[in-house]
């Protein structure tokens, strides 16, 4: 057996056989070709990516604000301006929380999504650590709904027009 773990007598996959010479199956591009030729068939998984998202299927746009909890605390974020029936990805990779909380503002018709969760907020882009003392702080005390990911690595919030459901999350 070579370094690399290939033996020139091991048999190689068929899609493996027009990419690498026999002779050639020691050398590390050949390898290389070999799991990429795997990932494009499908052979190989790929990684499933994990973000929390929020869709717009409103006719309107939306400004949204998220609350989470994380190593450090508790944060709030925002803005995402999303323009109407598009979603954002507001946090990349898995989730680290089952509860997430979420203000959203409609520009054109105004109104709001809101809840009983009182965090930070302010009319500008911004990341805020902690929910206490908002006013003190030159924060507004907002409230944004819970959303419940039921641990689920990736989640899609929805949010939808008054007499759809309010906000809806899959």
């Amino acid at each position: 057996m070579a370094r690399n773990g290939l033996s020139n007598t091991e048999p190689m996959p068929p899609f493996a056989v027009h990419i690498c010479k026999p002779e050639r199956r020691r050398h590390w591009w050949c390898v290389e070709l070999v799991v990429g030729a795997a990932l494009l068939s499908g052979v190989l998984p790929v990684p499933a990516v994990a973000d929390l998202k929020l869709c717009n299927s409103t006719s309107s746009r939306i400004g949204v604000s998220i609350g989470y909890r994380d190593g450090d605390g508790w944060a709030t974020e925002g803005w995402w301006n999303i323009a109407s029936q598009t979603c954002e990805t507001l946090l990349k990779g898995t989730l680290s929380s089952r509860f997430y909380y979420v203000h959203a503002v409609d520009y054109d018709r105004g109104g709001e999504w809101a809840g009983a969760n009182l965090m930070c907020t302010t009319d500008k882009s911004y990341t805020v650590r902690g929910t206490q003392d908002c006013q003190q702080r030159g924060f507004t005390r907002t409230g944004f709904f819970e959303v419940d990911t039921q641990e689920a690595k990736d989640w899609t919030i929805r949010l939808t027009d008054p007499g759809d459901s309010a906000a809806k999350a899959k």
